[in-house]
């Protein structure tokens, strides 16, 4: 379906606001104006004109640093900044750590040569790719555009971490146990997942994710050997065809490169196709759909040498889940809260490749490379007798059961309120049995529930912050920390914009006032998101 855009909000020059406020606004109003299910409207050169003023200087300020923006909306805002600067505008502004870096710290790395891989932003898919390729190709030019001398100078690779404490040295974990949280009735499939770490310096904290190197699926391996005509045992890296692709490569989705290999094997209308997906067009429609399989079944014809075809195909990342338990309730234990992703394309049905490794595929017993990713700017206020706020709708829960479990151990005083939320209270409630066990002792001082499907019309852990407005501005007003878990396209700007709504009714503002008290919030470490 395709909706009229809205134009986008304009900002006024003179207004008192800080970078950061202005695009946090533009993208605030951008969102009200929007269909539910369109992006925000890039803001215009006009809006970004007071936050351009000075921007041929690297004063350390990034507006772009938000998740909720549109890859163009930040190239926008970074416009005219160096070239690390706009290499950092073109990550997907997570801060995930899945890449083994931060968005600023793996912009550096490229800028400065320290990091030769181009494609390690895993949240920000090919649009990011594209783009940093992009930028990166400046580095390469004769006088590199915007490119300072600390930019240009190549540095010393850094020092690999002890094992366990980067992607880029995993340590090894047992896969303990599976059991799923859904009950009968349910649409979704998660499961909670259990590892024991063993002996070693792998540690955690609370707040922090857990790195996971899968494997592909082997029904999905052998289908791509037999449209490649090859034998599973063919010498591919020093190893066979079948061990390749299961464990080395992604076969989803389709990069650039092995679209640029298949205009090589093929000819006429194909060839030209096929030159067009290398160039990011979509001459039939449906780039978005094309995986590693979809591919050679879209064109037949194409008999890639195995070799080459491996060459062409992106690395395997490793996935990154927030950690559900807390190393003090549970030593030497670590646990996640996994949703499996099925989905059926056409008449394929394709398989999330960690989610369904964790959820069928590997065994009790068996060992796997992992990595614990240090959070930045989620954890634990440091004195415990502060409250906290917590809202986890669906797998967005598992820090906050890590957080419960960790203020368990510790006898934290402080006050605890989680908001959660599904979409059937019968078989979706997570955790039921702990977090009512909770309550009922007095850890868990409020529970508060949303359930999307049990009623006529649809009710989330937004609209129940709205309903229970006047108690939570009583919790903030207190100093409560407040933090949120989730998809960041949706519930996280949902709960800001509720949030802004709650401050303004119940705390006597307007709404610029409103908006200000939230941006301090975050600015002062009391409003932390884990989104992705």
């Amino acid at each position: 379906m395709t909706h009229m855009s809205s134009p986008p909000f304009l900002i006024p020059p003179n207004a008192p606001f800080t970078p950061e406020q202005r695009a946090w606004l533009s993208g605030f109003f951008a969102g009200f104006a929007a269909p539910d299910d369109s992006s925000i409207t890039p803001l215009s050169p006009e809006a970004n004109a007071a936050v351009m003023a000075g921007a041929d200087s690297d004063d350390g300020e990034a507006p772009w640093h938000d998740q909720m923006l549109t890859l163009e909306s930040r190239m926008q805002l970074a416009q005219g900044r160096p070239l690390r600067r706009r290499l950092m505008a073109a990550m997907a502004q997570q801060d995930c750590g899945q890449c083994g870096y931060i968005c600023e710290t793996y912009a550096d790395a490229l800028a400065a040569r320290k990091e030769a891989r181009l494609n390690l932003c895993a949240p920000g898919g090919k649009d990011t790719a594209r783009m940093v390729k992009a930028l990166a190709a400046e580095l390469d030019s004769p006088t590199p555009a915007n490119v300072t001398q600390a930019e240009s100078v190549i540095t010393t690779p850094a020092v690999l971490s002890a094992p366990g404490c980067s992607r880029d040295n995993p340590a090894r974990a047992t896969f303990l146990s599976r059991r799923r949280l859904n009950k009968e009735g349910s649409e979704k499939d998660t499961w909670h997942i259990e590892f024991e770490l063993g002996a070693g310096d792998m540690s955690y904290k609370v707040g922090d994710s857990f790195g996971v190197f899968p494997k592909n699926d082997l029904g999905l391996v052998d289908q791509i050997i037999a449209m490649l005509g090859a034998s599973h045992v063919t010498p591919v890296r020093d190893r066979t065809l079948r061990e390749a692709l299961l464990s080395d490569v992604s076969l989803a989705p389709a990069p650039d490169a092995l679209f640029e290999l298949i205009s090589f094997v093929t000819g006429g209308a194909q060839r030209e196709k096929a030159r067009l997906l290398a160039q990011g067009e979509d001459p039939d429609g449906d780039a978005a759909k094309l995986d590693v399989l979809a591919v050679l079944q879209k064109f037949p014809s194409a008999r890639p040498h195995p070799e080459a075809f491996v060459e062409a195909l992106e690395p395997l990342q490793p996935r990154l889940y927030s950690i559900s338990s807390s190393p003090k309730a549970t030593p030497g234990r670590l646990s996640l809260t996994v949703d499996a992703v099925r989905y059926v394309v056409g008449k394929r049905r394709r398989l999330g490749v960690a989610s369904t490794f964790l959820a069928e595929r590997i065994a009790p017993g068996d060992s796997l490379p992992v990595y614990v990713q240090s959070a930045h700017g989620f954890a634990l206020p440091d004195d415990p007798a502060t409250p906290i706020i917590m809202i986890g709708p669906g797998t967005g829960v598992a820090p906050f059961r890590a957080f419960l479990h960790e203020r368990a151990a510790t006898r934290a005083p402080g006050r605890n309120w989680l908001f959660f939320g599904h979409q059937r209270s019968a078989c979706d409630f997570f955790y039921a049995d702990e977090f009512e066990t909770m309550k009922a002792t007095g850890l868990l001082t409020r529970l508060s529930l949303a359930w999307s499907r049990d009623g006529a019309e649809k009710f989330y852990v937004q609209d129940r912050m709205r309903q229970s407005g006047r108690e939570l501005w009583a919790w903030l007003a207190e100093g409560a920390h407040f933090y949120v878990c989730g998809d960041a396209q949706r519930m996280a700007k949902d709960v800001e914009r509720a949030l802004v709504d709650v401050v303004a009714e119940f705390g006597a503002r307007n709404a610029d006032e409103a908006v200000a008290f939230v941006a301090q919030l975050k600015k002062s470490g009391r409003y932390q998101q884990d989104v992705y």
